[in-house]
This record gives C-alpha cells, structure tokens and sequence, in this order.
C-alpha cells in the first residue's frame, strides 16, 4: 500500500485528467504553505502570493523539459538569472521557498503523496516550533539607544530587558556628539508585541527621555549585525 502511495501518477503517457489532477494538488499544497509561512513567519504579501503559484509553475516546467537535456539546461538557466533579481530573504524564506519548488517538483513527476508528505511534515514542524518558547517569529527588533556618558550602560535596562524580552544582545556602541552621548544598538526579541510601547516608555524613562529607535528586523539580517 505504501509503496502505491508515492509511485509516480505518471506512466508512459501523460493524459490531461493526470495534468489536471497533479496542476490541483501543486496550487493546493501551495496554498497551504503559504498559509503556514503567514502564520509563523509574518511574511509579506508578494512572498505569499509566490508561494501559491510557485508548485504549479515549477511542476509546470518539470513536465515541459520531460528528459529533454537541452530544455533542462535551458531552464537552469533561466532560474538562474531570476535569482540575481531577487531582494536576499531570511533563511526561513529560503527555506519555504525550497519547499514549494520542491513540492512542485514531485508533482511534476507525479510522485503527488511525496508532495503532500513533505508539504504535511515540514509545515507540521514549523506549526509545532512557532508553539515552543522562543519559537514565534516576527518579535524580533533592532533597538537603539542614547544615553549620556555618564551612564554605565553594562547593566542600564537588564531589568527592563528581562521583563519584556525573551532574549537581548549588545550588538555595537558608538559615541556620539563629541563623546557625550553613547549610542547602543541592541538585537532583542519581545514576549508580548503589545507590550513594546510600554517597553519603550520604561526605557525613555531609564535614559532621560533621550531618542530611542525600535525597528523590526530586515528581512534577510538575521543573524547579521551592522554598525
């Protein structure tokens, strides 16, 4: 039975019921990544509307080339050139991304219950880790702050921080108008996003109501620090 399950639909001959029934599942299975990818990683509306069509469009060309070599080098190509046109994505973006040329991949070749099994698995896991401490995306920020030098700012907000944020990081210091202000640069990552302006307003009430800057992580800089 399981070896039925994920043969290829596809045997010598391609009819149009196979098309059309392989083209179904490739938009479904990429609908349901692309609700998975909202739900935990807070993407934006163009990754979302790629998800959708991006298993249909890849199974699409996969049934195209069909063992041609010359339209299979053809088409590395193309792809090739789409990513030097493409703006850098985190790596969870990346990831989603994979999974859907993946998935149209399979369905390209008929193996339509390995799509829905790794479409099933990876969403499961990704649904499951946004449910664990610490797994639920978009709490990241970028956090700024001045503060006049004679502050010791090693310890300055470590109340505040354990208070509102699951994790915090001194990512750089700089000084600022002729050394009497010093600029800090945190990587934090909030408990609650409803939480952040009363966070902020403790932290104006900490440093003198001086400027404070909190911003939510660019896609593709996690894990990326800049001065």
């Amino acid at each position: 039975m399981l070896n039925g399950l994920f043969a290829s639909l596809y045997g010598d001959t391609t009819t149009a019921s196979m098309f059309l029934i392989s083209a179904a599942v490739a938009l479904v299975l990429g609908g349901v990544i692309a609700f998975v990818s909202r739900r935990t990683n807070n993407g934006s509306d163009s990754l979302f509307g790629a998800l959708i069509f991006l298993p249909f469009l890849v199974q699409l060309v996969i049934m195209l080339v069909n063992g041609s070599v010359g339209t299979g080098v053809a088409v590395m190509g193309a792809f090739s050139l789409i990513r030097f046109r493409s703006a850098p994505g985190s790596a969870q973006d990346i990831a989603v991304i994979f999974l859907a040329m993946t998935v149209g991949l399979a369905c390209g070749m008929g193996y339509i219950g390995l799509a829905i099994l790794a479409t099933v698995v990876v969403c499961g896991i990704s649904l499951i880790r946004t449910c664990l401490p610490g797994g639920k995306t978009g709490m990241d920020r970028d956090l700024k702050i001045t503060i006049p030098e004679d502050m010791d700012y090693s310890d300055l907000f470590d109340d505040l921080f354990d208070r509102y944020t699951t994790q915090h990081t001194l990512t750089s210091v700089k000084t600022a108008n002729m050394g009497s202000l010093f600029n800090l640069k945190y990587r934090i990552r909030l408990k609650d996003g409803k939480q952040e302006k009363a966070f902020l307003d403790a932290l104006r009430c900490r440093n003198g109501n001086l400027e404070i800057a909190c911003s939510h992580v660019s896609a593709g800089k996690e894990g990326k620090e800049t001065l």
